[in-house]
């Protein structure tokens, strides 16, 4: 038993259409419950609660507090490697585009962990693109360790692996894993994804299935908003979340909503979602769920991150480079795609700061570990 199944149980155009169809009552009984079910959930990010979004954000702004306090937790990505083996229209390490391939030696790794601890993080996200052979299991047990000694807190996004393979990096030093779906939508999916391993729609479905049941301490998902209709993919992730944490109860889970960004060879959106939205969005999560960790990069403006803070956000990346290397010797003709919020590490804590909430530099804790 894994997503799969509980997957193929929903129709894609049943679930939009019942978002849409959702009306300002249903918003207001959604709203009036302590307790929200994924029918409520379609109700907040349908068209209907729009106009209900000042309340909206200020019960998530008090979920958050009561759950999260007024900290803010920091992370950055480390570029280890951008050679990929898959084709996919809409990242710009697709083995199709002509740009510069780069994986970091130890040495080169070191380096970039000394700038990184300058800038004062101690929690990290590991990311390459999905190249098993050059970049796979080997690799990782080779770097884990050495990267572990500089911060307590790991998480890697990178390729789909094995549970055992899970429980292998874990005895290494892994603690959580980002493995975004892209989007729900099988025709969609196989139209974006078109050589390499990650056409297995499946495999990656069931990939969080596997992380929990190799005792990873923190499960990310999340769909690239842009590839299908948002609210439709949007409520896929609520419905997967819900899934795994009745299964799972003993890990951690957090959700991104990054929206496509420029990049090589970059395809334009199928569906924008607007800032307004994207706020809906993140309220209506942290009312269906009060526990889940509610993650923003720097795909997102330093203007925007700064305003919605307060409304949901538990942890948030900064001074982000996504090209290997890119902290001890910034090259960005090999980068992923383009940030957005440029601003230094420093910048970011004091904006985190300005709004009355305190940076932490290292993951909330280690939960059910041993």
């Amino acid at each position: 038993m894994s997503f799969v199944q509980e997957h193929a149980k929903y129709n894609w155009d049943d679930i939009r259409l019942s978002i849409y169809a959702k009306s300002a009552r249903d918003v207001e009984r959604a709203l009036s419950k302590p307790r929200l079910d994924l029918e409520d959930f379609k109700a907040l990010i349908s068209p209907a609660a729009e106009p209900y979004l000042e309340q909206m954000a200020q019960r998530s702004y008090a979920l958050t507090r009561k759950r999260f306090g007024y900290t803010m937790s920091m992370y950055i990505p480390l570029y280890l490697s951008n050679l990929c083996a898959n084709a996919c229209t809409y990242c710009g390490f697709s083995m199709e585009n002509r740009i510069k391939r780069k994986t970091l030696s130890t040495e080169e790794i070191e380096r970039e962990c000394d700038v990184i601890k300058q800038m004062g993080f101690d929690n990290i996200l590991l990311v390459t693109g999905e190249h098993e052979n050059k970049v796979g299991m080997k690799y990782f047990q080779q770097v884990l360790p050495e990267i572990k000694k500089h911060f307590s807190y790991l998480a890697m996004e990178v390729q789909p692996l094995d549970t055992q393979e899970y429980a292998s990096l874990k005895q290494h030093g892994l603690d959580a894993v980002m493995v975004y779906q892209e989007t729900y939508h099988r025709s969609t999916y196989a139209q974006h994804h078109l050589r390499g391993n990650k056409m297995d729609f499946n495999y990656r479905l069931e990939t969080p299935d596997r992380l929990a049941q190799a005792g990873i301490d923190k499960i990310g998902i999340g769909s690239l908003i842009g590839l299908e209709e948002w609210r439709t993919d949007c409520f896929f992730v609520a419905a997967h979340l819900q899934y795994l944490e009745s299964r799972y109860w003993k890990t951690r889970y957090s959700i991104s909503f990054p929206r496509l960004r420029p990049c090589e060879g970059a395809l334009q959106p199928k569906s924008v979602m607007t800032d307004k939205q994207l706020v809906q969005l993140i309220c209506a999560y942290r009312l269906f769920n009060n526990e889940v960790e509610l993650s923003l990069s720097t795909r997102e403006s330093a203007t925007f991150r700064d305003q919605v803070y307060p409304l949901g956000i538990t942890s948030i990346s900064a001074a982000s480079k996504t090209q290997p290397g890119g902290y001890a010797d910034d090259q960005e003709e090999l980068e992923q795609f383009a940030i957005s919020d440029e601003r230094s590490a420093a910048m970011v804590a004091e904006s985190v700061k300005r709004v009355g909430m305190e940076p932490v530099w290292k993951d909330w804790h280690q939960s059910y570990s041993g």
